[in-house]
């Protein structure tokens, strides 16, 4: 399980083995290694390659420290931790480190994990090992960012399955898009009867829905300012009141949230809480887009195919498929490999493998004259843009026209249905329809 690279001469080199030894961990070389060097410095050489981070090595180095930049560049080079030798109690400290490991390795094998987030990458897997840890080892909110599609929710079921109260309470899952600032958020609070119009009785919302659970504020970035103000007490006071109540409600909860939005950008902008957004990411998890994560692909395709026909294992799936695959941007990421592969099963006939008739046209690789149209189409914008800049445009009024024109022809085109027009944009079904009922789409969403 444990290896240990040992400089012999090093006078605690035995009790680091007989600690490991002791606490039932062996010395084959496996997932992580303990190098024990007299100087820090010294064990460069011996730490992994640049990039691998399946073997976790801990540096147990002198007493005497060594430049501080030094530890850091050693962090940099692949150790995970380094450590003075102190004493015996130091053995401890490797010991503690080593099982810790282990148990989040272990829950990475849950199904609940490796059933949710499908995926070898080194990518992915840094993402879920800090989201496991933050699940296994605190309750503080946690801020899932990302670009749209990548997993933000599968994330938070893992969050909740793993957070102790996954198996008894609820995960409450609020799509802060849906809220209605005229309603005061009662899809949070709950309303009282009588609270408004066709309030005619009482009702929880999501604050006492999770109690004791998870509550999952997918698109945090989407809720209206004087909402920021009020989520701001529950999350600090564990307190709410419902629409039209007088009466204070106790509720605790672990909270995840997402966004694909830089909220850096919004808080300069006025449009998202400093305080809040304090509050809510405590601990902040970047999931990967599918371009970070190639070698997945095929697994995820697979995966999906499989699931769309209902049967255990997918198809073969014919080389001319699996290029256009590795060909092809998805800039919906992991939902818009699971769109592409529901539409190719539902085409699949028979038992053989998956073909290139299997694809629909709208999917198929552009191979004669137009494919050289994205070339020209970018030189027709160039010019487009170089006229509106000499017109005294700016760069976030380009970005909010292309956007709106980018949707308005989509759905020209689609005759008006949105899921196509989606589908063309690489963006969600609800992003399309809250443009089609005048809301402008933000610049992140184009």
């Amino acid at each position: 399980m444990v290896a240990v690279l040992a400089d012999e001469s090093v006078a605690w080199a035995h009790d680091v083995r007989r600690a490991l030894a002791d606490a039932g961990l062996s010395a084959e070389p496996d997932e992580y290694q303990v190098v024990v060097v007299e100087h820090a410095l010294d064990a460069s050489p011996r730490l992994p390659a640049t990039g691998s981070e399946e073997r976790r090595t801990i540096v147990v180095a002198g007493a005497e420290d060594p430049e501080p930049a030094g530890v850091w560049r050693l962090l940099e080079q692949g150790a995970a931790d380094v450590l003075a030798w102190e004493g015996p109690g130091t053995c401890d400290e490797v010991v503690q480190r080593i099982r810790r490991w282990r148990t989040i390795d272990d829950a990475l094998r849950r199904p609940t994990v490796a059933g949710e987030m499908i995926g070898t990458s080194r990518a992915l897997r840094s993402a879920l090992r800090e989201l496991v840890a933050l699940s296994l080892y605190g309750s503080a909110p946690i801020l899932l960012v990302g670009e749209t599609g990548t997993g933000k929710e599968l994330a938070s079921r893992v969050v909740h399955a793993l957070s102790g109260a996954g198996s008894s309470r609820p995960l409450v899952v609020v799509d802060c898009t849906t809220i209605v600032p005229t309603l005061s958020g009662s899809e949070l609070f709950g309303h009282e009867r009588g609270a408004y119009t066709g309030a005619d009785r009482s009702r929880n919302g999501a604050f006492a829905a999770a109690d004791g659970g998870t509550l999952f504020l997918d698109e945090v970035a989407e809720l209206p300012l004087p909402l920021q103000a009020e989520l701001l007490r529950v999350i600090q006071e564990g307190v709410y009141k419902r629409v039209g109540g007088d009466i204070w409600n106790r509720t605790r909860f672990r909270l995840v949230s997402a966004t694909n939005r830089d909220l850096d950008k919004e808080q300069r902008k006025g449009r998202f809480r400093t305080d809040l957004y304090h509050r809510i990411a405590s601990s902040v998890v970047r999931l990967p887009s599918l371009r970070e994560r190639p070698e997945d692909l095929e697994t995820l395709f697979r995966h999906f195919l499989a699931a769309a026909l209902g049967t255990p294992s997918p198809p073969p799936v014919s080389a001319a498929v699996l290029t256009m695959l590795r060909g092809r941007e998805f800039p919906g990421n992991v939902r818009e490999l699971r769109q592409l592969a529901v539409r190719i099963a539902g085409r699949h006939v028979g038992g053989g493998p998956i073909t290139p008739g299997d694809v629909p046209d709208a999917d198929r690789p552009r191979t004669g004259p137009g494919a050289a149209q994205p070339t020209r189409a970018v030189a027709s914008l160039e010019l487009a843009i170089r006229d509106c800049l000499s017109a005294g445009t700016g760069l976030r009024e380009l970005r909010s026209l292309v956007g709106d024109l980018a949707v308005d022809v989509a759905l020209a085109e689609a005759g008006g249905n949105a899921g196509p027009a989606a589908r063309r944009l690489g963006v969600s079904d609800r992003a399309v329809q809250m443009r089609k009922r005048g809301a402008r789409l933000a610049p992140e969403q184009a």
